[in-house]
């Protein structure tokens, strides 16, 4: 009886904890609709001052940053300031240099019919947005969308992940400091709070992490109409195929896939390679592991760790179903969350490791006889979000870019595409939809609104659009707005 009234009362406790949660959510959205309805975030001065604010929150907190992310991925320092904080503060300088030229309008092409008007493209921020962070870049994925939308001149609502609780909490304690209260604002909890939080209208939802939440944010969207972006995964294809420097091939491959503990949206997630060819680049791989990690990775202040036990359980288990060969590695230790840098050859495309997305620093090999083959394999499957081919024949590289489809693409290296501001970054197919980083961030969060400022001048001759209609006022009105067909490769006005 006891141990009833007992669980009673934690379901109590629990539901009151949730309905509480719930009513800050709440309370909280309608503080930043209020100040969105206000007009607080539009003007530039606004923007520029909390972008300033938002570089000033990463420059003054940079050790607490560095620590949280230790806590929670063993991430190396050098690994953490590339891929969380000077991503973020180029992204910050970038908006706030490029800040003014992307608030103008946009004057576009005009018919004879409108000549005297002005017609122009107004870009609108679209109101109270909803950003959900992934673990594997706590900071920068969270912060980085924040980046367009403040630069779009929007709030924003922020929900780190739950699972990068060191990094969680930080983001969570520092916004309020630095940012408008009034137009910005973390929540934080698992997956409960999440789906109650998405009951909630939003003018935007930017999302970044794993397809099955994707596809329930989907329809949490659905339900208000509500347009969403996706940064997800995938597993991301490295070809390599013809000449090219071994040496050189292998310390790029081998940085891309170990990064991060191979916790990288975009890390290669396996490779395919004629047999000659693995043969030639296993040697390559095991010096390079040694040489980066030493011989004893575990002990190795470079190597970060498995986010969570779950996470270990689900690589370890992988691993163990595999009917590849391990080659490297292959060590793992619960206690420390530790998986070694681990190689596989002889897997099959039906082997669990390409089931789904590994996630984690373990490599499979997978051969091919031509380049066809390859190109077949990769698009039977899902489009990933980046594709990468390492080749020394331009051709070789051309043909695999035509001839494939995926969010993103790098020839001889990998990651490295994602950290430059002016190219897009996101998904296609089931890897995401939308993109962002620089100005592409400002236009996913920015309504683009199409405008025409008429004049009084031509009414005179609007009587051939007005009733009673005429056949000849028709065919002045066809010859004034029709389109005229060009030659092929010509711009058409």
């Amino acid at each position: 009886m006891l141990t009833r009234r007992v669980c009673r009362s934690y379901i109590h406790l629990f539901r009151c904890v949730t309905r509480c949660r719930m009513e800050e959510q709440k309370e909280v959205l309608n503080r930043l609709q209020r100040s969105f309805r206000s007009g607080v975030p539009l003007p530039e001065q606004f923007r520029l001052a909390q972008l300033d604010a938002l570089l000033k929150l990463m420059t003054e907190n940079e050790d607490q940053i560095l620590a949280a992310l230790h806590q929670d991925l063993n991430k190396p320092k050098f690994e953490a300031v590339l891929s969380d904080i000077e991503m973020v503060t180029n992204e910050i300088c970038f908006a706030i240099n490029n800040l003014h030229t992307w608030m103008q309008p946009e004057y576009v092409s005009k018919n004879l019919a409108t000549k005297m008007d002005d017609c122009f493209i107004r870009r609108e921020p679209l109101g109270v947005v909803l950003i959900i962070g992934a673990w594997n870049y706590p900071v920068q994925v969270t912060l980085s969308p924040l980046v367009g939308a403040i630069a779009a001149g929007n709030c924003a609502l922020l929900k780190p992940s739950e699972i990068s609780q060191a990094t969680e909490k930080l983001l969570a304690e520092l916004i309020p400091k630095y940012l408008s209260q009034e137009c910005y604002a973390v929540v934080c909890g698992g997956a409960e709070e999440t789906k109650k939080l998405l009951e909630n209208r939003f003018d935007h939802i930017f999302y970044t992490g794993s397809q099955p939440v994707a596809r329930s944010i989907l329809q949490a969207a659905a339900v208000h109409l509500t347009p969403v972006t996706l940064e997800l995964g995938g597993k991301c294809p490295c070809l390599i195929y013809g000449n090219l420097d071994i040496k050189a091939a292998a310390k790029r491959l081998v940085w891309a896939k170990f990064f991060n503990a191979g916790q990288s949206c975009v890390a290669p997630d396996y490779v395919l390679c004629t047999p000659q060819m693995r043969d030639d680049l296993i040697p390559a791989i095991r010096a390079t592991l040694e040489s980066f990690y030493t011989s004893e990775p575990q002990k190795c202040p470079d190597m970060a760790r498995i986010v969570t036990d779950r996470h270990w359980n689900r690589l370890t288990e992988m691993l163990r179903k595999s009917a590849g060969k391990v080659v490297m590695g292959g060590e793992s230790d619960q206690q420390d969350r530790y998986i070694a840098p681990t190689v596989l050859v002889d897997v099959q495309e039906s082997d669990v490791l390409m089931d789904e997305e590994i996630f984690g620093p373990i490599m499979p090999i997978l051969t091919i006889e031509t380049l066809e083959e390859g190109i077949d394999f990769v698009n039977r499957r899902e489009k990933p979000l980046a594709l990468y081919v390492f080749s020394d024949d331009s051709k070789v590289v051309t043909t695999v870019l035509e001839q494939t489809s995926s969010g993103g693409f790098c020839s001889n290296d990998g990651i490295v595409h994602m950290t430059l501001q002016s190219l897009p970054f996101g998904g296609v197919g089931a890897s995401g939809m939308g993109s962002y980083h620089g100005h592409w961030g400002f236009e996913t969060f920015s309504h683009r609104r199409g405008c025409m400022m008429r004049s009084w001048v031509l009414e005179p001759i609007n009587v051939l659009r007005y009733p009673p209609y005429q056949e000849s006022s028709l065919g002045w009105l066809r010859w004034a707005t029709t389109v005229k067909k060009k030659g092929w490769g010509c711009a058409v006005m």
